[in-house]
Parts: structure tokens; sequence; C-alpha cells
């Protein structure tokens, strides 16, 4: 069991540069009163700080530091543990977290986070969500039991029946499992690897055996046929090549010349034409020289008509004469591009032989390279590769044990990852305690004048039935409603806590918890609870409403602002 037994703290929040001290194990009950603002709620924010390195309410870490003095922040809490007394200490501006045991400083060599962990998980044995569901019922930044997501739900409960050890577990068993596949996924690389390589020493060793001096002959046998096919292409070809074609594309292209000349000729003679018919048209349609306005006479005109006729008749002639030569000339042009054509075929057959040959004759070089490669091969060659396939196949076998032991292990693995996850031990350790749960939950609530019956199941789902009515949820109930059923909660985990001795403490803390929903009945029935409680257990009741409760607790604290700081009247 955790016992607190003191807290201080400095220039945390509203408190000034004196240390606040509250004895957390000096009464049965102690009553925190004050104003609104006076510094009642700093008590839980300076213990939950100290313990966890964050504040009760949604406050960050800066905004803890006193803004008058804006340095020396300092919180301290000590507890026991058995026999063991600590002592954490935790500062801003300057930071500072430190752990003691029994006045001996616990080793700060790891990293914040892992020194947290160290706090967390091997002193106290509880985190944060399980300290606000176990120690503290609030009403500010508090979130009850039942407003938790399932997943968190069962990060309580494992807290409380000390299981997540299994999670743990779980943890350690992912790396182990990852690290099993990283073997498999290499084991069946280097068994792919060694396949392949025995594979090819199988081939290869086939390949020397199976070259044997009948192969020998077959190839030689095949060097022969070849050399005797290229001798009868030889003879079948002749001696045509490309310059066989010149004189012929010589004389085509003289000709395609003359052609042209004679039409650039003829296009002369047709433009001449046109003149000439333009200059007649011009006689015939004009009496009068547009130039000179001189008058143009009949006589004149007949005889410039007759002479360009007679011009355009010579032109005509001669384009008559061309049009003959051009024809001829293109009948000349197609005879000799038909030889040439001809030709042509002749040549590209001669160039496939040769093709051939070259073909053949490369052939047989390839033939006479594995020739050689065969007679320069030696028996020790054959003996090496029988003994480097030997050594693959030793591998192998050792690969194919490894992996026998690797499927085992991973089939083991396979088992404990069933039993480790939220389905498997786990679950059957919570239904053990779910009917216990359910007692309690039901017994705090009849205690409190709230009947009704309240079951969670495995998966902390709740079903709440009301005497007489269908199933209810948690947030079919009143605000009073649900604030017995978060005291319940609250009562019955520090009970399960007890029974189990996981994470049970002597202290609880109820802030504004009767200032809230409850009723007058309400709050009568929590005194009642409050007193059937354990000699052990300390009760610190927050509250701005102290004359309503005066007299119900063994003690009183209350604070006040003086000058802006926070202190104990």
């Amino acid at each position: 069991m955790i016992k607190f037994k003191n807290l201080r703290y400095r220039n945390f929040l509203s408190t000034g540069d004196n240390f606040t001290e509250i004895p957390l194990d000096r009464a049965r009950s102690t009553l925190v009163v004050g104003q609104n603002g006076a510094g009642k709620s700093t008590v839980l924010d300076a213990l939950s700080f100290a313990l966890f390195g964050k504040a009760h309410r949604n406050i960050t870490k800066n905004q803890l530091v006193n803004s008058i003095n804006g340095k020396a922040t300092l919180v301290e809490v000590e507890f026991s543990i058995g026999p063991s007394q600590y002592k954490v200490v935790r500062g801003v501006k300057p930071n500072k977290f430190e752990i003691w045991k029994d006045d001996v400083l616990v080793n700060q060599d790891s990293h914040n986070k892992e020194y947290q962990k160290i706090l967390e998980q091997n002193i106290l044995k509880l985190n944060h969500k399980s300290f606000h569901q176990i120690v503290v019922l609030g009403s500010s930044s508090f979130i009850p039991f039942m407003q938790l997501p399932a997943q968190h739900r069962r990060e309580v409960i494992e807290d409380l029946l000390d299981i997540n050890v299994f999670s743990k577990m779980n943890l350690l068993l992912k790396e182990r499992v990852s690290i099993q596949k990283e073997k498999d996924r290499h084991n069946r690389s280097e068994l792919d690897l060694i396949e392949e390589k025995i594979d090819t020493q199988k081939k290869y060793l086939q390949k020397l055996a199976d070259l044997n001096k009948s192969q020998i002959q077959d190839k030689l046998k095949e060097i022969t046929l070849l050399e005797e096919g290229i001798n009868t292409l030889m003879l079948t070809k002749g001696t045509l090549n490309e310059m066989s074609a010149e004189p012929l594309k010589e004389k085509i292209a003289d000709l395609n010349k003359k052609i042209s000349d004679i039409e650039k000729y003829d296009h002369q003679f047709s433009v001449k034409q046109k003149a000439l018919n333009k200059e007649i048209k011009f006689y015939e349609s004009n009496d009068t020289c547009p130039t000179c306005d001189q008058s143009i006479g009949d006589t004149l005109k007949s005889e410039k008509i007759k002479v360009a006729a007679e011009k355009w008749d010579n032109v005509e002639e001669g384009r008559h004469v061309a049009a003959g030569q051009i024809k001829r000339l293109n009948e000349q042009l197609n005879a000799l591009n038909d030889e040439l054509e001809a030709l042509q075929d002749k040549i590209n057959q001669e160039m496939k032989l040769a093709l051939e040959i070259q073909m053949n004759q490369k052939r047989i070089c390839v033939l006479q390279k594995e020739l050689r490669k065969v007679e320069e091969t030696e028996v020790d060659d054959s003996e090496d590769a029988q003994k480097l396939y030997e050594e693959y196949v030793s591998k192998k076998n050792a690969l194919l044990d490894e992996r026998m032991m690797l499927v085992d292990d991973i089939a083991y693995t396979s088992v404990i990852t069933e039993l480790l996850k939220d389905t498997g031990i786990k679950t059957k350790i919570i239904k053990q305690y779910l009917p216990v749960i359910n007692n309690l939950v039901n017994k705090y609530l009849q205690v409190l004048d709230f009947y009704v019956s309240f079951h969670l199941d495995d998966t902390f789902k709740e079903s709440i039935r009301s005497r007489y009515r269908d199933e209810f949820s948690y947030d079919s109930f009143s605000e009073g409603e649900k604030q017995r059923i978060d005291l319940a909660l609250l009562f019955t985990w520090r009970m399960v806590a007890r029974m189990k001795n996981s994470v049970a403490t002597n202290l609880l803390i109820l802030d504004e918890t009767f200032d809230s929903s409850l009723d007058a009945d309400g709050v009568d029935n929590l005194t009642k609870i409050l007193e059937t409680l354990d000699e052990e257990t300390r009760v610190f009741v927050i509250s701005h409403k102290g004359e309503m409760l005066d007299g119900k607790f063994d003690e009183k604290i209350e604070f006040v602002k003086d000058k802006n700081f926070s202190k104990v009247a």
C-alpha cells in the first residue's frame, strides 16, 4: 500500500515563495475550505504534478509557475511503500526531478521519460489515469470512469488487477515476433539463394558430363556441313554489286536532265504564246494608243495582228517538236528504269547469299570455341564442381534444420500471442473479477440511495437497469445520478485494489464532490460511506461550502488569499 505522508510546495500556481505544507496522514478526515480562487484545489494539482509531472487540471507546465515570482517552483511529496520511505521532488525554472528512496537518490542516468517510468511502473505501480480513478474524484478536469473510452477503461482495470504485466509481456513478445519474422525472412532468402546455386551447379555438372566425344563429333559434323554449304553458296553467288548499277543510273540521270531542259524551253514557249495572245487581243480591242492617245489605223492593226499570229504559229510548232522529244526520252527512261530494277533484284539476291555465308561462318566460329572449351576442360574441374555442389547441399540442410526450429518457435509464439491478447488470459482474469466489481458497485449505489442494477461486461460496456424500467446507459441519467455512479465506482476501485493489493493507497481526495450534484440525502449517504472506510484511509474533502460540512471532519484546513498569494489561514 502507498501511504502518503506529507506534501509541500512553493511558487506553485497562486502560492508564494514560502512553502505551503499539507500533512497527508495526520487526520482520518480533513475538510479543505476557502473562497473560490483561494488555492484549495492547488493541493490536488501539486500532488498530481509531483507524482506525474502534470497537474490534475488542464494546466501547462509553464502555467504552474507563480506568475508574480516567475521562478523557483518546487513540489515535494513523501510516502512509504512497505518498509521503504520515498520522497519525490519536482521543480520548474529550474527544472528538477528527483526520486529519493530511504534518503538515497535513485539513479538519474536515464532520460526523464525513463525516470518517470521507474516511478510509475516500479514504485507507484499506477499511472496518471489510474491515480485519478482510485485516489481522486474531482469536478475540475476529471474524467469519470464511465466517460472513458473502452481502451482507457481497460487500462484502469488492468492496473487495479495488476495484470498490466501481460501487456508488458505482449510488448516484449511483439519485439520477439519482429525478430522471428526477420530471421524467417532471412532464412527463406538464404534457402532460395542456395537452391539457385544448387540448381546452377547441377546444370554445370550435367554440362560437363554431356560434353563427351559423341557431342564433339556432332559439332565437327555440323562444322563440315556448314563449310560445304558455304562452298555451294560461293559457287551460286556471282560478282554483282552496287557498282554494276552505276552506268545505268548515270544514263537515267542524263535522260532526266535532257527532259528537264526541254521542259524549261517548253515553259518559255508557253510564256511567249501568252504574250502574243495579249498583243493580238490589244489590237483587236483598242482603236487608240493608251500611252500617246494617237489613233491606231485598221491597216496597222491588221499588220500587227498578222505578225503576232505568225510568231504564235512558229512557237506552237516548236512546242510540238519539244513534246515529241520529251515523249521519246520518257520511253527511253522507262526502259532504263525497268532494266535498273531487274539488275537491283539480282544484286539483292547476291547480298542475301553473302549474308547467309557470313552467318554460317559465325556459327562455325561459335562451334570451334565450344570445341576448344571442351578440349581444355580437365578432370579437376569436374572434381571441384562436385565438391562445391556438396558444400551447397550441406548448407541447404543446415538452413532446413534452422527453418524447422524457426517454425516451432513461431508456432509457440503464435500460441503465446493469442494468450496475451486482450481476449486471452487478461479477459479470463477480468471475467473472474467482474462479478465482484458489479456486486460492489451495486452495494455502494444502494448505500447512496440509488436503486439500480449496474453491470459491466468483459468489453467494459455498461448496462444499467432501473427497477420496473428498461435498460439504460450512463448518459441516460441526471448529473446527480451520474455522481452517485461515479462515487460507487471510486469506492469499488479502492476496494478491488485493496483486495488485490495492487495499487492500494491510504489517500482519498474528493474535490468539490459535496458541492456539485448531490442532494442532502446524497451528502449524508456519502458521509456514511466515508465513515466506514478503514483506519488507514485519509480522506480530504475540498469544498467551498464549509458551513454545511462543519463538524463532520476530524480536521479543517482553510486557504485564504493574502497579497495575491494563497496560504493556509
